[in-house]
C-alpha cells in the first residue's frame, strides 16, 4: 500500500470520538447466555429416546388415515376402530414405511401387493353389513383367501371370532407368520399354506369369506364352505370383460344372492402352491 503524502493524515472511517462522542476504552463484549438448564435437560432426554417406526408409531398418523376413510364414506365404526389399532407400517418393508398410511397399494414381493386402505376398508364394511353379522356383533368365523403380508388378516382378527387365512406362496406365508407373531390378539388366527381356490374344508363352514385376489370365476369350494346366512366378498371379473369389480354373495339356504359393486384391481387368483 502507498504511504500518504507528507502533512496529510490517513483517511479512515470516523471513530466514536470523531463523531462528537467521548473516546474511551471499548466496552467488553457481552457474553451470550447458554440455553436455559431446563430446556437443555429436555433436549437431552428427547435425543436419548430410541427412534421407532420413522414416526409411524404415532396414534395421530393412523387417526388421519381413519379420518380419510370416514370422509370416503366408511361408516362402520368397528372397521374404523380396527384401522386405528393395527399398525400398517409393520407389515411393509422399512423402505416404504413412510408411505404406509397413504391410500395406496404397496409391493410386498413376489409380484404381490398390500391393498389400498380404502379398498380393504370397503371390503370389510361390506362383509359386516348383514343382519346376521350385526346381531352377532362380529364377522364370526372367517376364511381369508390370500394372506399376503398379513395386514388384512390382523384387521380381521379385530373384527372376527376366528380367522383362517390361506396363502399359496410360501415366502409370503412365512413373512405373515413373523408379522403376526407379536401377541396382539392374533391367537384367533390360523395361517395355512395351501391353495386358496379350494378354501380350507377342515374348519368350514365360515360365516364370512373374503378374497384378496381376482379370478375369472367364483371357486365352487368357497360357496360350499360359506355358512347359511353368511356373506362372501371377492374381486371377480365381470362377464365378458377384463374389468374386476367387487362381488358380494349372500347364502340363504341353497340360494346364493349376488350383487356387483365398484370396480377394483387385484392380483390374479391362481391355483396351486409355490
Amino acid at each position: 500500500m502507498n504511504a500518504p503524502p507528507p502533512g496529510r493524515r490517513p483517511r479512515f472511517p470516523l471513530g466514536l470520538a470523531q463523531m462528537g462522542q467521548p473516546a474511551g476504552p471499548k466496552p467488553a463484549a457481552m457474553a451470550r447466555p447458554q440455553r436455559p438448564l431446563q430446556q437443555a435437560v429436555q433436549d437431552a432426554a428427547r435425543m436419548s429416546r430410541p427412534a421407532t417406526g420413522l414416526g409411524m408409531d404415532s396414534d395421530a398418523v393412523r387417526a388421519r388415515m381413519v379420518q380419510r376413510l370416514r370422509v370416503d364414506g366408511i361408516r362402520d365404526e368397528a372397521v374404523l376402530a380396527a384401522f386405528g389399532r393395527v399398525l400398517r407400517h409393520r407389515f411393509v418393508d422399512s423402505a416404504l414405511a413412510t408411505q404406509a398410511y397413504e391410500d395406496t397399494s404397496l409391493p410386498i414381493g413376489l409380484e404381490q401387493t398390500i391393498s389400498k386402505p380404502s379398498v380393504v376398508a370397503r371390503m370389510l364394511a361390506l362383509l359386516g353389513d348383514t343382519e346376521t353379522a350385526r346381531a352377532r356383533g362380529s364377522l364370526g368365523r372367517v376364511l381369508e383367501v390370500g394372506t399376503g403380508c398379513g395386514y388384512q388378516t390382523a384387521l380381521l382378527a379385530e373384527l372376527a371370532r376366528h380367522v383362517v387365512s390361506i396363502e399359496r406362496l410360501k415366502p409370503l406365508h412365512d413373512k405373515a407368520r413373523v408379522h403376526l407373531d407379536d401377541g396382539r390378539g392374533h391367537h384367533r388366527i390360523r395361517l395355512v399354506w395351501g391353495d386358496g381356490r379350494v378354501g380350507h374344508g377342515p374348519q368350514a363352514p365360515y360365516d364370512s369369506i373374503i378374497a384378496a385376489a381376482g379370478g375369472e370365476d367364483l371357486p365352487p369350494a368357497w360357496l360350499e364352505q360359506l355358512a347359511d346366512g353368511g356373506r362372501l366378498v371377492a374381486p371377480m371379473h365381470e362377464p365378458g370383460s377384463r374389468r374386476q369389480s367387487l362381488l358380494v354373495v349372500d347364502r340363504q339356504g341353497d340360494r346364493y344372492l349376488r350383487q356387483r359393486h365398484e370396480t377394483v384391481l387385484f392380483v390374479p387368483l391362481k391355483s396351486g402352491v409355490e
